[in-house]
């Protein structure tokens, strides 16, 4: 009994710390609806949490806002020359951070990290970067902002594309690089898929991934120079990179065979997927996989010409690559059903 109610306190307390940020005002109020408790009760858990200097808060009771107190926290502008290496960053200035983390959590964090540092070093044009580290019980978090060029804006001119949203879907399907003979194009790809939380604001555009669910987020923001990138993960994740890296490689293999496609970053606005300019636009560079798992969350409705691109022509070119599509509603299942021919009743050709 008394470890089950000791399990229970430490179940409200984390969920404080996790709401916190988002509900400042009235988390007492969120976390005792949520589990159903006093909110006295929900009180001595926050006091608690105060005590331990997790927790601060300002104003009197009734107007009383909270906020998180980081366990460690480190900010410093790194100016950018040449010769400048990201992983005696990592190891002098990031690294005594997190030291005492989760070797799992450490090697994401490190991956993360000098991935997207080098991209600031090696294609930011940037003359600086500031640097913010911060480790809360329940969350650690990476921010890199750069005054370069931004990386959209980057790729963009690079690889001719027409719009910056096209190489958000770029970036999401992995293998993108404006530098061929030296990089991959894998590092964006893997860090959004290690990290709970990821985001890029470059530009006038704002790109988020989120874990658990494998959510996407596209939208406009007003226009900022340079990119800022954040990555968040908890401390207690037991996700490894490793892990990571497998999901997207084939059986027997340790390449980068597989990748997983949010069809709804192919849109522009509120646009309908109905064409096969839009299909064409999806399937670009998919040559380069062996599976292709294809997203349709948020997508709720596709063309016949958009299907019979994908599901027909780009599969008659392309009889090696296999295609997967997932989280399908039943219009959209209906019309790759109907250009692949299967019988709505049976599910069979």
């Amino acid at each position: 009994m008394v470890d089950n109610k000791k399990r229970r306190g430490e179940e409200i307390r984390r969920f404080i710390l996790r709401n916190t940020v988002v509900h400042p005002k009235d988390i007492t109020r969120f976390t005792a609806e949520n589990f159903n408790v006093s909110r006295p009760g929900v009180l001595r858990h926050i006091r608690a949490l105060i005590d331990e200097g997790l927790v601060v808060y300002e104003g009197k009771t009734r107007g009383r806002t909270y906020s998180l107190r980081p366990i460690s926290a480190e900010l410093f502008t790194i100016h950018i020359v040449d010769g400048l290496q990201e992983d005696v960053i990592w190891r002098e200035r990031v690294l005594p951070v997190l030291a005492n983390q989760r070797k799992n959590v450490l090697n994401i964090c490190q991956y993360g990290f000098t991935e997207m540092f080098n991209n600031v070093l090696e294609h930011s044009d940037a003359s600086e970067a500031i640097v913010s580290i911060k480790l809360y019980p329940h969350d650690v978090q990476m921010f890199i902002d750069d005054n370069g060029v931004g990386i959209f804006n980057k790729i963009q001119n690079e690889l001719g594309l027409d719009d910056k949203r096209h190489v958000i879907l770029e970036l999401a399907k992995g293998k993108l690089t404006t530098d061929p003979a030296g990089h991959t194009g894998e590092g964006v790809f893997f860090t959004s898929r290690m990290f709970d939380k990821y985001s890029i604001l470059s530009s006038d555009l704002f790109f988020a991934h989120s874990e658990p669910g494998d959510d996407w987020l596209l939208q406009d923001e007003k226009s900022t120079e340079g990119t800022s990138i954040s990555m968040n993960i908890d401390p207690l994740s037991e996700r490894s990179s490793l892990e990571v890296f497998a999901k997207y490689s084939l059986e027997g293999s340790y390449g980068f065979d597989r990748t997983h496609v949010p069809v709804s970053l192919s849109r522009y606005g509120e646009e309908n997927l109905v064409s096969r300019s839009q299909a064409r636009r999806l399937l670009a560079r998919f040559d380069r996989f062996k599976e292709v798992f294809l997203d349709f969350k948020g997508v709720e409705i596709i063309g016949q010409a958009f299907a019979d691109e994908i599901f027909r022509v780009f599969k008659e070119e392309n009889p090696h690559i296999k295609i997967i599509y997932v989280n399908t509603n039943s219009q959209v299942k209906r019309m790759i059903w109907r250009i692949k021919g299967i019988r709505p009743n049976t599910g069979e050709s």
